[in-house]
């Protein structure tokens, strides 16, 4: 049976059952999205292989794929299977420092994709590195940072954690305020 492995948001692996060899024939693979079947893309591949990675596709898009085995031998009908391929995993793109005091301040982020389970923000004072972690809940795009030492500049880094495992991290400075004197 036709089926696909290791699916990403841009592209993913085909596996076959040997039907042909070299010496009887190959297959015409053809593949376009669900929703739009007239951008229909066609391939050939040798009848050794078993397997092929199709690139360049578009995220969260359901692919109609179909496997036809071209035999000179034997009549093999076409295998087909629909894959859809994941969410783009976008990185925060805006890290924002507000509501600064001498020991706290308020971190936003944006954009907010549905593919994130949660965001872990991580701050420490430069130079230095003694680095914290808060763990976010992947619905909220803020969190505030309390317990800082005044008059000092953060590095503040927020990680976004996809459901597939993969990270990607953006980070900014924030500063304290100095504190009360008296």
């Amino acid at each position: 049976r036709l089926h696909a492995t290791d699916v990403t948001s841009s592209s993913f692996r085909l596996l076959w059952p040997k039907l042909l060899s070299q010496e009887t024939g190959y297959y015409t693979l053809e593949y376009a999205p669900a929703a739009d079947p007239a951008r229909k893309r066609t391939q050939q591949v040798s009848g050794a292989h078993t397997s092929l990675v199709l690139g360049d596709l578009a995220p969260e898009t359901t692919y109609e794929v179909v496997l036809i085995p071209e035999s000179n031998v034997h009549y093999f009908p076409a295998q087909t299977t629909r894959v859809t391929t994941l969410a783009e995993e976008i990185s925060p793109v805006q890290v924002l420092i507000s509501e600064s005091g001498p020991r706290s301040f308020h971190v936003s982020w944006a954009p907010v994709p549905d593919s994130v389970v949660s965001y872990q923000v991580l701050y420490g004072p430069l130079p230095g590195n003694s680095v914290k972690v808060l763990e976010v809940d992947g619905r909220h795009n803020s969190t505030v940072v309390e317990h800082l030492a005044p008059n000092t500049t953060y590095l503040v880094t927020v990680t976004a954690v996809y459901r597939s495992g993969k990270e990607k991290s953006l980070s900014a400075k924030a500063c304290t305020q100095e504190g009360e004197r008296g």
